[in-house]
């Protein structure tokens, strides 16, 4: 039996009757499900084309290849866009909502994949607007349409999310002490050794605390010096925080989907169990599970 994948309202298929509604729901299941043959398949070959429309503008960007290989490179590019742009108007016609889904995160991303090869051909005299090829650059955004198919995308992006307060907490701190200590450098050093205004030296103390270490501007008095070896020192430990934030973070959703795994009920249609907390639908038979909404 096949499982049902629940999805946000305006991912759920239209709902026509006849022979239009049934190539439409299974359109729909090809392109948004993941439990079926034809779903996976679909997924892996957008997968491949996405990276290999990447290595496309990638190689195109070397100036050897671009040159001598132009015609083979515009043609590629015009095939993946037609692709894309065919995939974006399949999702738009098998999904209930097309106006929400086109505005959606994904929609977007999928629309901003597309539309500078379209610009380049309305936008007139472009031979005298050699800039406009910068709009080109914009189709790497294909590649963040790799986070619906790569499951660890999500649930980065939910450590992220719910961790964005302690970063951002954590983030003012480092600021102030780039401030403060920034601050002090400009006073020892002074602008003699190029420490001319504070936020100069807060740009070497930014450089100083990652551990980067242009050199462009260094301490030369005792003091100065003790001060960068303190910095450098700290930014040690500051760089290991946003890590352990957020992996503590991934770690207690972890734990959450185990534990919720184990409390969910039982589906009164099959009886089957195990689902995860949130569902609202049983992933065997598709019923809606106690205590949710039915709706579709």
């Amino acid at each position: 039996m096949k499982k049902h994948v629940h999805q946000p309202d305006a991912f759920h298929p239209v709902e026509y009757g006849g022979a239009a509604g049934g190539w439409r729901a299974r359109l729909h299941e090809v392109i948004f499900g993941i439990d079926t043959r034809a779903g996976r398949l679909f997924d892996i070959v957008l997968v491949v084309l996405i990276l290999l429309s990447i290595l496309v503008v990638v190689l195109d960007s070397v100036p050897a290849i671009g040159a001598t290989h132009s015609d083979a490179m515009h043609v590629l590019e015009w095939l993946f866009t037609l692709l894309f742009t065919v995939e974006f108007i399949a999702r738009l016609v098998t999904v209930r909502h097309p106006l929400r889904y086109a505005t959606s995160f994904y929609g977007l991303i999928d629309l901003l994949s597309v539309l500078p090869t379209y610009i380049s051909l309305l936008v007139p005299g472009s031979e005298a607007l050699l800039d406009i090829r910068i709009l080109r650059l914009l189709r790497v955004f294909r590649i963040f349409k790799l986070t619906l198919y790569i499951e660890e995308y999500t649930r980065l992006g939910e450590a992220l999310a719910a961790s964005r307060r302690k970063i951002l907490v954590f983030l003012s701190v480092v600021l102030m002490a780039v401030l403060i200590l920034g601050t002090v450098m400009y006073v020892v050093e002074g602008p003699e050794h190029g420490y001319t205004s504070i936020p100069t030296a807060m740009y070497w103390a930014i450089v100083t605390m990652t551990t980067v270490g242009y050199g462009d501007i260094t301490p030369q008095t005792a003091i100065g010096q003790g001060i960068a070896s303190f910095m450098m020192l700290l930014g040690w430990g500051i760089l290991a925080v946003p890590t352990g934030i957020v992996t503590a973070e991934m770690t207690a959703q972890r734990n959450d989907r185990r534990n919720g795994m184990r409390m969910r009920g039982v589906c009164a249609a099959c009886g089957s169990g195990g689902h995860e907390q949130g569902a609202r639908f049983c992933k065997d038979c598709g019923a809606a599970l106690p205590g949710q909404d039915k709706r579709a």
